[in-house]
């Protein structure tokens, strides 16, 4: 595995690259980094160069802009500029793209934006509040989450963030963890603060181009919790406009991480047919 960075407008974005081939890019979620994709990467490092990355502000990418301007709200396109860069930086072909979560969503803007630039998305569970009926009440939900971090911490803004999503809520890091595991989960935390403080209500209101994607390449993919989750169901709803089916697979909206093997299973055939 090789490591570098990748000076971008306002940060410097820290990747990983494992293998040769054809380029898969994974997209984190929000307050992940590229340790949740290592085993889902190292999988598919025989038949692709696999490419894990940081995403601005989280873990080891840090923004490089004036202070005043590192704790505003990111908008999403800034997220998926940083792809296209990144993608720009190391192949000059189309690249295969998994995203889960607001990764998915980065994924659906670069797919509607830089078409060129993607084989395929897999898009896995996308958080696209605006697929829901009465988007608003779920802006404001989610608001109000963003709030209570302000007002009760960030402990009490997951845990009624992982309510609203129908996930568990990520462990607090532990003495008796093996080093990599703390050190990981002390990184995830502290980017749940950069979540609640610069990209949550962003991400919340992300409202995908239906039209340019159409016809495109995607698969809409869910894990087997079912609809009682909220990413399940707008995953659901997206595939429905688009006139997609929807890929179930194994596990749940952390499987790519918790299940590496079962869940490299389901994805390799999808890369496979293209």
């Amino acid at each position: 595995m090789d490591s570098g960075t990748l000076a971008v407008p306002g940060a410097d974005l820290y990747y990983e690259v494992r293998g040769s081939g054809p380029v898969l890019l994974m997209i984190n979620g929000s307050n992940g980094d590229t340790a949740l994709y290592a085993g889902l990467a190292d999988r598919f490092a025989d038949r692709r160069t696999v490419v894990t990355y940081d995403r601005r502000g989280n873990s080891r990418s840090r923004l490089t802009g004036p202070p005043e301007e590192q704790r505003v709200e990111l908008r999403v396109e800034q997220h998926t500029d940083d792809a296209f860069r990144l993608l720009r930086e190391l192949t000059a072909e189309p690249a295969a793209i998994f995203g889960s979560s607001t990764g998915a969503a980065i994924g659906l803007d670069l797919l509607a934006r830089h078409p060129e630039r993607v084989e395929l998305l897999v898009a896995h569970e996308p958080l696209v509040l605006g697929m829901l009926p009465e988007p608003k009440q779920w802006h404001a939900r989610f608001d109000a989450v963003c709030d209570l971090f302000v007002t009760g911490g960030a402990r009490a803004a997951m845990d009624e963030l992982c309510t609203l999503l129908g996930v568990a809520a990520p462990p607090e890091p532990a003495a008796e963890m093996p080093a990599s595991i703390r050190e990981l989960l002390e990184r995830v935390q502290a980017n749940v603060e950069f979540n609640f403080s610069c990209e949550l209500r962003a991400f919340s209101r992300f409202e995908p181009d239906l039209t340019a994607l159409r016809g495109a390449p995607l698969v809409t993919a869910v894990g087997a919790e079912g609809v009682q989750t909220l990413l399940y169901r707008t995953t659901a709803l997206l595939a429905e406009r688009l006139d997609l089916p929807v890929t179930e697979f194994p596990g749940d909206h952390m499987s790519y991480a918790m299940r590496p093997e079962e869940t490299a299973e389901a994805l390799a055939p999808i890369l496979e047919r293209k």
